[in-house]
């Protein structure tokens, strides 16, 4: 591909995580990249920041957990990255009686087994556990592998799993059924479904499979389903890609607002000379592009309007709250993911009253205290004073609760209410306060992220996650359609969330646009 008028070889619209990762890999082969990012910074929703004037803590605002990135994508571009491993699983209180929970540690499966027993009568529960999860490895061990190479067929993937059965659960059934026949009760087939929700407004019968696909992208991550902790916050990691793509030699541009984009590669932007490159990468989400596209006067066909279903509050404590569960220390509860009315009841039930355009009560939520395992986030005279940061992730919050007239303030309030449902004491008496006396704690709706970070909907996902596989006859001709990162316009490749295989922090979009890139920049 050979353009004359062209500015560079390839120019990226948005500057989050994969946009780096496309930009390090396309400048480390010697193409011309330039960023172009609306905001001041770099990273899009992985960074971290300072929320309260004054306080020295600096939270992982937005995404928070590494499971995704591929060791790949961190070796090529030799990035420094920590990720710390979690001891506790999960904590989850009985909602009808806190007083009891199940916790998962992870190196006593003896204790795990007594908290199962203490919690749900059966220690045979506990036994289930692990061989629902122990059956579910081969998933990720098929497919994780694969998510930084061309698209494999899906008969291809289920082959290699090498379990029909799972396969038609996971993939061609509701996940509802898989977790019925998998658990005995209710509490623990809730602490499977919350893989399937994060970010995703659906329930465990849903025949769209939304749910399905969000479980399974959970499951696989890393090719062990673990969620780790990147130490110095989620915005390290972005600081490494930004060091990588620099180091490559890509000009990153930032506090410029993309205007237009053509599909012949012209980049009209708010202030300055419009930029052509031989190819375009777009790092925001499908929505946003599309309107870029039809400014620049491309035909693009209606999607469905993306949507996003999550709350998150950033909160900073002078200590962890104590728990209803007196066998339960809360330095282990709140260690891993502690889950808050999250019965797989409840968590349909949610979904049905959000549905219907109402706040959920008791609002579904999991709790993760980021500074038990990376005390590096706060500041030494917090962390010598005991405090500790929490940050709550809402479930079944659609975005259309907030487009309906929900307030941040009503939402926060009915997080607030959840909570307090399973602690020993209030919360609001243990936040820290800024020097000026106001509390520790923020709210992030889905129009917050809409507003700040340019997410339609609030979408975490930039739209429906995907199979990360190819289906029966599809077309698999050009590098863009085996990447998983076609537009429809043969100069406009998708590198973010929106990509085939995007979502979360990954950097898999963004590894593998570079790739369909460099086929057709030869």
């Amino acid at each position: 591909m050979h353009t004359e008028s062209a500015t560079h070889d390839v120019v990226i619209v948005g500057g989050g995580h994969n946009a780096l990762v496309a930009a390090a890999y396309l400048a480390r082969a010697g193409h011309r990249v330039v960023v172009l990012e609306r905001l001041e910074h770099f990273g899009g929703a992985a960074v971290s920041e300072r929320p309260w004037p004054g306080v020295d803590a600096r939270l992982s605002r937005y995404s928070y957990l590494v499971s995704l990135l591929p060791p790949r994508v961190a070796g090529d571009l030799g990035l420094r990255v920590e990720l710390r491993r979690r001891r506790y699983s999960s904590y989850t209180p009985d909602p009808a009686r806190p007083s009891r929970g199940v916790l998962v540690d992870r190196e006593d499966a003896a204790a795990t087994a007594e908290s199962f027993a203490r919690a749900v009568g059966s220690a045979r529960e506990a036994e289930r556990f692990g061989a629902f999860y122990e059956r579910l490895a081969p998933l990720a061990t098929a497919v994780f592998p694969t998510m930084t190479e061309p698209l494999l067929p899906a008969a291809e993937l289920r082959r290699r799993v090498g379990d029909d059965e799972l396969w038609r659960a996971v993939v061609d059934e509701p996940l509802d059924g898989l977790l019925r026949d998998s658990f005995d009760t209710d509490l623990v087939r809730g602490i499977a479904l919350t893989d399937g929700l994060i970010g995703t407004f659906s329930w465990s019968g849903d025949v769209s499979l939304r749910q399905n696909r969000c479980f399974l992208y959970h499951v696989v991550g890393g090719g062990t389903g673990d969620w780790d902790v990147p130490v110095g916050g989620m915005g390290r990691v972005s600081a490494e890609l930004e060091r990588a793509a620099r180091d490559a030699g890509a000009e990153l541009r930032a506090g410029v607002t993309v205007t237009a984009v053509s599909p012949d590669g012209e980049v009209a932007v708010d202030d300055g000379a419009p930029l052509r490159g031989r190819l375009v990468l777009s790092g925001v989400g499908g929505a946003v592009l599309n309107g870029l596209l039809r400014a620049g006067g491309a035909e693009v066909e209606d999607a469905a309007e993306p949507e996003g279903a999550q709350l998150k509050v950033n909160m900073l404590l002078r200590r962890l709250p104590r728990l209803r569960d007196a066998s339960v220390a809360p330095e282990a509860a709140f260690a891993g993911t502690f889950h808050i009315n999250e019965t797989m009841a409840q968590l349909d039930s949610a979904f049905a009253v959000a549905a219907g355009g109402a706040i959920p009560d008791p609002l579904p939520a999991e709790i993760y205290c980021h500074s038990l395992t990376d005390p590096t986030i706060l500041g030494p005279e917090l962390r010598a004073s005991g405090a500790q940061t929490l940050t709550l992730f809402g479930l079944q919050a659609p975005h259309r609760l907030v487009a309906g007239g929900a307030s941040r303030d009503e939402l926060l309030a009915a997080a607030e209410r959840s909570l307090d449902s399973v602690l020993g004491e209030p919360l609001r008496a243990l936040l820290h306060e800024t020097p000026d006396g106001e509390p520790c704690i923020e709210a992030r709706t889905t129009g917050d992220l809409e507003r700040s970070l340019g997410m339609a909907g609030g979408d975490i996902f930039h739209g429906l996650l995907s199979w990360p596989w190819a289906e029966a006859g599809e077309q698999l001709a050009s590098p863009a359609e085996r990447w998983g990162v076609g537009t429809g316009h043969a100069r406009v490749l998708l590198c973010g969330s929106s990509a085939r295989r995007g979502g979360a922090v990954s950097g898999i979009g963004g590894h593998n646009a570079a790739m369909a890139a460099l086929e057709l920049l030869r």
